[in-house]
């Protein structure tokens, strides 16, 4: 049963960071495709960082140059550090996972929350202008 716990979520003035981190167990990130996807309220949940099986990592415009995704394969620990934070980043992030494949000169590389299998709880980010 693989669960995925985040953590490190919290209320920060606009220009601040925090870095959340989801904690894996059941399975081992490197056979799998993970990200950090966030949800505000009447909102779509949307994508905010990818890591692919690869290695490569990919981030939306609106996330890009302030958010960095990294994996902890000895934690089993997925991070998201997040920099320079607006008020426009106020959301519940989830972190998610699913097996992916990589192979000669073809990767799987899913970006909407519906090709993901694993979810975690949530954790609430607030930033205040």
């Amino acid at each position: 049963q693989v669960q995925l716990v985040e953590s490190g979520g919290g209320s920060v003035q606009a220009g601040g960071s925090l870095r959340l981190s989801c904690a894996a167990s059941g399975y081992t990130y490197s056979s799998y495709c993970i990200g950090w996807f966030r949800q505000a309220p009447g909102k779509e949940r949307e994508g905010v960082a990818h890591l692919d099986s690869d290695g490569s990592a990919s981030y939306p415009d609106s996330v890009k140059g302030r958010f960095t995704i990294s994996l902890d394969n000895a934690k089993n620990t997925l991070y998201l550090q997040m920099n320079n934070l607006k008020p426009e980043d106020t959301a519940m992030y989830y972190c998610a996972a699913r097996g992916c494949y990589c192979g000669g000169n073809y990767c799987y590389r899913p970006r909407h929350s519906d090709d993901f299998y694993h979810w975690g709880q949530g954790t609430q980010v607030t930033v205040s202008s």
